[in-house]
Parts: C-alpha cells; sequence; structure tokens
C-alpha cells in the first residue's frame, strides 16, 4: 500500500508536470477556470450609440447579464471608421472580460481599404458568434419612374453613366455593397459620397441621387410610411419583415451582401471561455422575447459557434477585399 504522503507527493509531481505542459503548449493555467463571468464584462462597440450595431448589443447584452447574474456595460469608443475602439479590444486583456461587437466595416471592409491598420482582423481576435445578420434594402424615391429593380436595371442601362446611388461615405458598407450590385449587374452608375446614412438618404429622397443603399432596420420605418420605394433586399433569401420584397439573388444569382454584427475577443482568450460565452449567447438568442425584440428591428438572430463564426468571417472578408477592388476605395 503506498504511504499517504508518498501519493501526495506523487500527486504535487503530477500537478507540476500538468502545468509544465500548459505552459510550454503556450495555454495559460488560468485556461482552467471557465466561471464565465464572475464580475462585470465591457462590451466594445466602435461606433455611436443609437446605430443598428449598438441597439442590437445593448439587447442581447441585458439578456445575458440577466442569465448570468453580471452586468455587461456598452462601452462606445468611436472614431477612424471604427478602428480606435477596434483596436482597443485587440489590446485588452484576453480573459473574456471585454469584448468586441464587430461589424462589416471593422472586420471585412477597413482590412483592405486602409493602407495602415493598428490592429489585424484575423490575427487580433477570437470570433465568438455571429449575433445576428440583416440585409441592406436598395431604396429609391417614390418620384422616381422605375417601379421595381428590373426596371431599374433597364433604365441605367439605356443611360449608361447618366444615373448616380449615395453612399454613406467612401469605403462604406453602403458604397461597397453597391459596388458588388453594379459590377455583377453590369451596371455604369456614379458613385456620390456623403457624410452618413442619413445625408445620403435624404440625397435620395430630394432625387439628387437615383437610388442608394441602407440597412433594413434605418430605412423600415421609411419603406413603411411610403416615404421610399425599396427595390430589392441584398440578402440570397427574402426578408421576414418585407416577405413580398425579393432578393437580390432572384436578379443575381448567389448574390448575398447582408450585414451583421460579429463578438469577438482578444486573441489568446482560452478556448473554454470562448465556448462559455458562445454558449450563453445562443441560450440568450433562444429567449423568444429577446427574438421578438430583434425582430422589430429588422434583424434576425444567429447565434453561430466559434468555428462557424471564423469560417463566416474568413468568407467576408473574401467578399469585401472584392468589393474594395472594384470600388477603388482607400484611406491612410
Amino acid at each position: 500500500m503506498t504511504h499517504p504522503t508518498h501519493a501526495y507527493a506523487l500527486w504535487q509531481t503530477l500537478k507540476c508536470f500538468a502545468c509544465a505542459f500548459l505552459i510550454a503548449s503556450g495555454w495559460p493555467v488560468w485556461a482552467q477556470n471557465t466561471d464565465w463571468p464572475n464580475r462585470p464584462v465591457v462590451l466594445i462597440n466602435p461606433f455611436a450609440a443609437g446605430s443598428s450595431v449598438d441597439v442590437v448589443g445593448r439587447l442581447i447584452a441585458q439578456k445575458i447579464a440577466a442569465n448570468t447574474g453580471q452586468g455587461i456595460t456598452v462601452d462606445n469608443k468611436t472614431g477612424a471608421s471604427g478602428n480606435i475602439g477596434t483596436d482597443f479590444a485587440a489590446r485588452a486583456k484576453p480573459d473574456g472580460y471585454t469584448l468586441l461587437l464587430g461589424s462589416p466595416g471593422t472586420m471585412a471592409i477597413n482590412p483592405w481599404l486602409f493602407k495602415k491598420l493598428p490592429y489585424d482582423a484575423v490575427k487580433d481576435f477570437v470570433p465568438i458568434s455571429v449575433l445576428v445578420s440583416f440585409p441592406q434594402v436598395v431604396t429609391t424615391s417614390p418620384k422616381q419612374p422605375f417601379k421595381n429593380f428590373t426596371e431599374f436595371v433597364a433604365t441605367v442601362k439605356a443611360a449608361p453613366d447618366k444615373m448616380a446611388y449615395s453612399s454613406s461615405g467612401q469605403g462604406s458598407t453602403s458604397h461597397l455593397v453597391m459596388e458588388l450590385i453594379r459590377a455583377d449587374a453590369g451596371l455604369r452608375i456614379t458613385h456620390v459620397s456623403y457624410r452618413g446614412d442619413s445625408l445620403a438618404t435624404q440625397a435620395m429622397m430630394a432625387g439628387d441621387v437615383q437610388v442608394t443603399v441602407g440597412g433594413l432596420p434605418s430605412m423600415s420605418p421609411l419603406i413603411r410610411a411610403g416615404n421610399v420605394r425599396p427595390l430589392a433586399v441584398t440578402s440570397n433569401k427574402r426578408s421576414p419583415q418585407f416577405p413580398d420584397l425579393p432578393s437580390m439573388a432572384e436578379f443575381i444569382p448567389g448574390f448575398d451582401a447582408t450585414a451583421w454584427v460579429l463578438l469577438m475577443a482578444p486573441a489568446g482568450t482560452p478556448a473554454p471561455v470562448v465556448q462559455r460565452i458562445s454558449a450563453e449567447v445562443a441560450k440568450a438568442l433562444s429567449d423568444p422575447q429577446l427574438r421578438q425584440q430583434l425582430d422589430a428591428q429588422g434583424v434576425t438572430p444567429v447565434g453561430s459557434n466559434p468555428a462557424d463564426s471564423a469560417v463566416f468571417h474568413r468568407k467576408e472578408l473574401d467578399k469585401f477585399k472584392r468589393a474594395v477592388e472594384l470600388s477603388g476605395a482607400t484611406m491612410e
């Protein structure tokens, strides 16, 4: 029989070997602790309060906080096309207590748009879950003669380079989604850049340009009020909110340019913590009341696992690389 003292010594030796292995393999010993969250969490949003990303992030954060009993604060760190807040999150301690709300602009467009970027969208982050997706929508003024997307394409092709579309800025999601449509539909139409979605929409409504692209959540009230005419959503399927509105894939097979919110953690965050956060997201998004709230915003809950989220992110990077190249846009 092994003496108790010898057994204890053997146990201590095995623990040392285990710790040495974890350290040598680059895996933090504290990664074994998966009691996330045991203190408040900070959720970095690199865009302004009230934006689609902000509204979605806060709704989901509130539900996770209620489920876990720990507070989640949304911190809006804006500026430089989202680069300031994103860089802050990249440099945060990788312990699961500082997370990022990623979107196409910061996670799929800026890596190709900016000549110098303070963060690496792939190497500096770990995808946790695609929270939601929502299509953009191509809209026009009810005063325009074309009534649907097919008529719009015919009108543009009959007068190449004579029509224009507005966007919320050079290299913005609205700019690049329309560039994909322009290229795939074979359109010769001029881009006019404005400072933000509101001005781009106003220009379309005033007839200064013929069409614009905007997020469905922000465009929905204008569509329902009859102030703008929707031509198509930019997803590969129709939106549940507007089932009579065709998807772009019905005109351009395979086309899909939805916007999304991707929850991310700084690189080095332990896998068990990432998996735990992903599970909490899935639990929150399964709640009927939250799903109803998100539906009211015009967004579709997703809640993908980390592996699928990483694959999705890579595909979006490839998609928007092409869009940036088509647009010729660059930023310092």
